[in-house]
């Protein structure tokens, strides 16, 4: 029994984008779907379902962190069959030459968490994007004129790093930090589903800079059509 989405069987789609901020989850249905319904609103974590494309897809708020995003995808996983998730988030550049609001496709997902600690009894799994998503959205973004970069991520437990561990991902070629990713990859692998995370730079961490709140909220336009695109395809 799902605990945290309160959703009739049928009520989500085999494809679920997922924000972590439930109001984006919100401006997506309200600006992308037609048709949108909303199923979902336990703690405020919204979640619709409409059509895109004349195909049925969903979208669902998952909070901030590994531990929250592992709620609402073992829920969707496990209790509603959902088969395509793809995160559609936000991230700190990492590297000189990545500008803000630039868009990453996160091949696969370094992480500070202790999650897959515990889950691997000290064994290291490499969390890593379904490679049909991620070949099919490198394809979306050429066709929509987008620039973006495929790599690595990393997701840290850590918003506020005062160690500045950044430094030594970024020697290794991450691209950006976010918070989830690696949790979503890891449960993919786990339950035999596709999963992505399509980043918007909101912020540099090495040159400066960075997006209002609305902005995060409301202007990531590009990423969600590209997540929309990829998973209609």
């Amino acid at each position: 029994m799902s605990t945290h989405i309160n959703a009739p069987d049928g009520a989500i789609a085999d494809a679920v984008l997922l924000p972590g901020d439930p109001l984006r989850a919100k401006f997506i249905a309200e600006n992308f779907f037609k048709d949108a319904v909303c199923y979902n609103e336990v703690r405020g974590m919204y979640g619709f379902t409409g059509t895109y494309n004349g195909k049925r897809v969903s979208v669902q708020g998952t909070g901030m962190g590994q531990p929250s995003l592992s709620i609402y995808v073992n829920e969707l996983f496990r209790f509603y069959n959902v088969q395509k998730a793809v995160r559609v988030g936000t991230c700190g550049a990492i590297q000189k030459d990545i500008a803000l609001r630039e868009v990453l496709l996160a091949e696969a997902a370094c992480s500070d968490s202790g999650l897959n600690t515990m889950r691997f009894n000290g064994l290291h799994f490499a969390p890593a994007a379904d490679f049909g998503l991620l070949k099919q959205a490198d394809i979306q973004a050429e066709k929509l004129g987008l620039k973006h970069k495929v790599g690595l991520c990393v997701s840290s437990d850590m918003f506020y790093d005062d160690k500045e561990n950044w430094r030594l991902w970024a020697d290794y070629g991450a691209l950006g930090v976010e918070m989830e990713a690696a949790e979503l990859y890891t449960l993919a692998a786990k339950f035999h589903r596709q999963a992505l995370a399509i980043l918007t730079v909101s912020d540099h961490i090495v040159l400066g800079g960075e997006t209002t709140a609305e902005e995060r909220q409301k202007s990531f336009t590009d990423m969600i059509t590209l997540a929309l695109e990829t998973v209609t395809a």
